[in-house]
């Protein structure tokens, strides 16, 4: 049976959240212990979530950081409305985040240095794919990525993303692909308990105007949450 929550509640929910995803990495529990399901809201009010790789959790002062392709459908939709929901689930811990919060495109400077941790493959991904778009058959969608990396000065064996000799020039990340940081206003951690008695936690705090990042957050406050 997992542990349970302190029975004082932390202060800040930030450390405990990133410890968790840590231990989650460290005994991966899963293939990506970092996956979470990411929520963002249309213009018409219709949610629609997927799910995505948290690559950072800043507890101090509180965003986590993922990357897209900023005019796929959950790249527009957070343009438009910037509160979004994400959610980590560990079934193997019993335990599961919950985090709500607002919606700000990372600085240029840090996505283009995560860009260039990826594998070429991947940063041809990004120039290649119009994340969301329709398109009439597979087929095409690799005859549209090797063309976009041929233009790219990649060499490729035509029709296909197989490159044809090991010298992969840089490839410089597309303007359209980029992080998000999710600013933290409501964490919850769930702990699994015996005959449903769960351990619940709940915190929110509120975002102050303030430009330009880091935004300005009021105190935490916290409560526990019947199961």
């Amino acid at each position: 049976m997992p542990d349970r929550l302190p029975e004082k509640l932390p202060p800040d929910p930030l450390p405990l959240a990133a410890s968790w995803i840590e231990e989650a990495s460290a005994r991966e529990v899963q293939r990506n212990p970092n996956a979470m399901t990411i929520v963002s809201v249309a213009k018409d009010g219709k949610p629609s979530a997927r799910v995505v790789l948290c690559k950072e959790l800043v507890a101090d002062p509180g965003y986590l950081v993922f990357y897209t392709n900023y005019r796929s459908r959950k790249g527009t939709e957070l343009a438009a409305n910037k509160n979004a929901a994400a959610l980590f689930h560990w079934d193997a811990l019993g335990r599961q985040i919950r985090i709500g919060g607002t919606i700000s495109r990372s600085p240029a400077a840090e996505s283009d240095a995560y860009f260039q941790t990826r594998h070429w493959g991947s940063q041809l991904g990004a120039w290649g794919s119009d994340q969301s778009a329709p398109i009439e058959s597979r087929e095409a969608l690799v005859r549209q990525i090797s063309s976009r990396g041929i233009e790219l000065g990649l060499s490729l064996e035509e029709g296909t993303r197989r490159i044809s000799n090991e010298q992969v020039p840089r490839i410089d990340r597309p303007p359209h692909w980029g992080g998000f940081r999710l600013w933290i206003t409501s964490v919850e951690l769930w702990v699994e308990g015996a005959d449903r008695i769960h351990d619940r936690g709940f915190w929110s705090r509120d975002i102050l105007d303030a430009e330009p990042e880091p935004f300005c957050m009021t105190p935490w406050t916290s409560t526990r949450l019947q199961p």
